[in-house]
Order: C-alpha cells, then structure tokens, then sequence
C-alpha cells in the first residue's frame, strides 16, 4: 500500500480526551497564606488589596517559587531594595478567611488552591505559535440581580477583561465579539448544537473571525445574599454601619472553550467567589467602573478574571496550532495565518482533509490524514504560502481543509 496509512481524527474525541489528560497532571493542595500591611490615612481598601497581594505571595512561596533581591547603594546607603518573585504556582478558588485590624497594622488570611502554573504537556512546535482566539458575551442568567449597583453591563464588560488579561500572556491572539451571545437557554448553556441536529453557531463564529477557538460563558450569579441589606430606612444604615447586615454579594460564571472547527469544548469550568458588596448607593454605577473596582467585591472579581485568562491559556498552550487553507492552486497552498501567528518560512505544516457530514451525530468534521506536507516559503502577516510535493487535486487537498502543528 505504498507505506501510506489513512488516518481519521474525530476532532470531537480528540478535544474531549485533552482536558482529561491536562486534570490528571494537575495536583492542586490547599495551602493557606498570610500578609500584612499598614493603613495609610485610614485607607483601609488599598491596605487591604496590598495585604491581599502578599498573602497570594506568600501562598506561592509555600508551593514553589525563587525569590531574587536587588539593592541600589549610594555612597553605602542602601536607597531601594526589590524583591522578585518567580514561581510555576498557580492558585484557583481564593478566598479571604480572616481579616484583622491591629492599630494601623492589617492582616489578611487567604485560602486556596495551590497548583503549578505551567500546562505539564510538551507544547511541541505549535507552542511557540499564538493560536487565535475570540471572546464572546457572557449574558447574566438573572439580569434582576444587576440592578444593586447597577452592574447589568457585566455580560459585555466581563469579557473585555479577559481578553485584556489574556492579551498580556503574549500566547494568543486575541478577538473581541462581546455583542455575540451563543447560547439561547441561559441556564442549561453551554450547549453545542442546535436544534434539527444541526452543527452549533460556534463554528460559524470562528470562521468569520477567523479563530482557531472561541470563549463564551454565562454569568449565573450576581445576587447580594441579603437584599433587606440595602434597604434605605434609618434602620437599615445603622444596621450597615455597624456592620449587622450581610452585605455579601455572590459571583458565579460558567465558561467553556470551544474548538472553532469542530464545536466541541476543549476546556469548561465554574469560576465562583462571594466578597463585600461595600459601595455607597449609586457610587459604584457600572461593572467596570472605579467604584465598583474599589469595592471588596470588585476585588474579587478581578481575581476570578484572572484566574479565566490563566486557566484558558494553559489549557490551550497543549492544543496543536490549526489554520485553514484559503487556496489550493496546483502543487500552491494559502493558509488563512501568517507572521502574527509566529509562522516562518521554512515551516512544515501537516494536511488533513475536511468532511463534515451533518446527518451525523452532532455534525462533527472529520479530518484525515493526506500524508501531505506544506512547506512555506512565503509569510505575510496574516497569510502564508508555500508548496506540497503534488498537485492538490491528486490528493484531493482544496480549500477549507486544515494545516496543522502539533
């Protein structure tokens, strides 16, 4: 048979065994860190962020980490010391356990757990390439709960952070399509495929982005745990300034990456917190805004963001680098990624043949192996070209197939 072995590759399987092998490297301990600050001019929310900040240093100095020095001397005086903190840890589920006041001395205990911080796969040649990725809307699934603090821009603002926080990876490319909602039921989202066995808008998303994977969520819980809390009667302040009243407020949103080829999950996760909902009546108006950053409740918020991005690159730093051919002219190949993506010329990218049979079920695409290779020999920012050793239409390579990297 010629040596050649026709290999098929559901992508479906394929996206669904990773996330497996990825949570059965991962050993994640719960470990316990303390930091301190002091409270200038009775700023109790700054030195409660920096105490925060050092008991998360503390944690990852529990787990792994190496710490570097630096001193500047000035004629022998020491002027300014750094210290650097280097560590493979990474914390999930952060909660702060206890909080005390000694005087103008603040002491934060946070809990969580601790895991290491880099994706434990060989990312083989496809992690040196920056996968494109898009980020859509993350719709409230109980819009009522927005309205204490007026926070119902949240489905729209959450995912600009993520995409910042993803943006300062330096891994991805990263694409913004906030107004774009997938799911049409909110509370049994994320689904992947529509009605009349139809393949899921992901992949339709994708491809008119031009994205190798698409992030999308719902935010399920935005509700303060008690709403008598915020009542406007003298008694109810009182109640508040004395600190009788439970002014928690939760936080609660699902997300999933899906692959924009063949719409099934590659990672999917609940991201859960609950801080103070501290803001005055109407000063922190807006998701995003700086009251509403100021707040313990933002705080939180900020740190669950971060914990997506984080989680969302390691789980994508193991996936292969795909791209789609736009043309095929005789031995001439076009791929749909070029020098933004890292490609080089000299690159050697694998063919695989696309089928999507949508009477299946699900409707997933089908790769197989043409046991083709491209060379590329010309890259552009956003395109590249180069050559495979026979024509396409002998081996039946044409447009909308797939290059990979692995």
């Amino acid at each position: 048979m010629r040596g050649f072995i026709k290999q098929c590759v559901r992508l479906a399987l394929w996206c669904s065994l990773m996330p497996l092998m990825l949570a059965s490297s991962a050993h994640a301990v719960v470990l316990e860190g303390v930091g301190h600050a002091n409270i200038h001019d009775d700023d109790l929310a700054s030195a409660r962020a920096e105490a925060r900040n050092a008991a998360m240093r503390d944690l990852a100095l529990q787990y792994e980490a190496q710490v570097s020095t630096s001193d500047t001397m000035e004629n022998g005086v020491l002027t300014e010391s750094r210290m650097r903190l280097a560590s493979s840890a990474r914390a999930r589920n952060v909660k702060v356990i206890d909080e005390h006041r000694s005087g103008n001395l603040l002491r934060v205990t946070v809990r969580g757990d601790i895991s290491a911080g880099k994706a434990s796969c060989d990312g083989g040649e496809a992690g040196r390439l920056k996968k494109r990725i898009a980020v859509t809307g993350f719709p409230l699934l109980y819009p009522d709960q927005a309205r204490v603090g007026r926070i119902d821009d949240a489905g729209e603002i959450l995912p600009q952070l993520l995409q910042q926080d993803l943006r300062e990876t330096g891994n991805l490319q990263v694409f913004s399509t906030t107004s774009t909602h997938l799911f049409s039921d909110l509370l049994n989202a994320p689904t992947v495929q529509q009605g009349g066995n139809r393949l899921t808008n992901v992949i339709q998303v994708a491809r008119e982005m031009g994205v190798q994977f698409v992030v999308a969520g719902v935010i399920r819980d935005v509700g303060v745990a008690d709403p008598a809390a915020w009542g406007s009667s003298v008694l109810d302040k009182m109640k508040r300034g004395i600190g009788a009243s439970d002014m928690r407020r939760r936080f609660v949103v699902d997300m999933v990456v899906l692959d924009g080829f063949s719409g099934s999950p590659v990672y999917q996760q609940r991201f859960e917190t609950a801080a103070d909902w501290n803001a005055g009546p109407g000063s922190a108006a807006g998701f995003g805004s700086e009251g509403f950053r100021k707040t313990h409740y933002g705080e939180a918020v900020a740190g669950v963001i971060g914990d997506m991005a984080q989680a969302t690159t390691e789980a994508l730093a193991c996936q292969p680098f795909m791209t789609r051919i736009t043309r095929v002219d005789g031995q001439l190949v076009t791929l749909a990624s070029g020098a933004t993506a890292g490609l080089r010329p000299g690159d050697e990218l694998n063919l695989y043949r696309s089928a999507r049979y949508f009477d299946s079920l699900g409707g997933t695409p089908e790769l197989s192996d043409s046991q083709m290779k491209v060379t590329l020999n010309n890259v552009h920012p956003d395109f590249s070209n180069g050559r495979m050793p026979q024509v396409g239409g002998q081996v039946n390579i044409q447009r909308d197939d797939i290059a990979i990297i692995w």
